[in-house]
């Protein structure tokens, strides 16, 4: 996918600023350029940068299990699943979710809040590459789901300032490993797109 500004880059900006409170972090990403650019902004390879050992920039997909990040405590996707196509969402929920990690953070847009921007057709995504964006109940559907076939627990909130009636800009969900024990392997994790 094309390297974007925007979700990324407030995310690199935000990992830049809180990185002392990980002892280790790993980004991935399926775009080369999208690494070389996060290698660049956190400084790795100069003198006074992090570690190799504490900040790995790894190429692969979400959609695949990773033997080179399986033991994370933490998974965040920010504005990541939108990008997918809905048949490969069930491959990344196994991905992340079948490897357990503690925590989940996953946020997208809010489509019913699409309508509050001017330059924005109807019907029209935010991105050219975004293969969907969900309503809040949508999100809140694939959620649950999720949460019954892999026994986590989600908080949601929102992200931006939000509207009376179309929400916030942007939807969050915090996943919490064994928060919920009852697990259901038939569960749909592919969302409805």
């Amino acid at each position: 996918r094309a390297p974007r500004r925007g979700a990324r880059d407030r995310a690199l900006a935000r990992l830049e600023r809180d990185k002392k409170h990980f002892d280790r972090i790993i980004g991935l990403d399926a775009s080369a350029r999208a690494l070389e650019r996060a290698a660049d902004r956190l400084k790795l390879h100069l003198a006074g940068g992090p570690s190799a050992e504490r900040v790995k920039l790894l190429h692969g997909a979400l959609t695949y299990r990773d033997a080179r990040w399986r033991e994370a405590d933490a998974a965040v996707l920010v504005e990541v699943i939108e990008h997918l196509d809905a048949d490969r969402l069930p491959a990344l929920a196994e991905a992340v979710f079948g490897n357990a990690p503690k925590t989940v953070i996953v946020t997208t847009p809010n489509a019913e809040h699409n309508v509050l921007f001017p330059n924005l057709a109807d019907g029209a995504f935010r991105h050219p590459d975004h293969r969907f964006e969900w309503t809040r109940a949508q999100f809140r559907a694939w959620v649950s789901a999720i949460e019954a076939r892999y026994g986590y627990s989600a908080a949601f909130s929102e992200i931006g300032t939000s509207d009376e009636t179309h929400g916030a800009p942007t939807q969050m969900a915090v996943f919490t490993a064994g928060a919920n024990q009852a697990q259901d392997a038939g569960a749909d994790v592919g969302g409805e797109v």
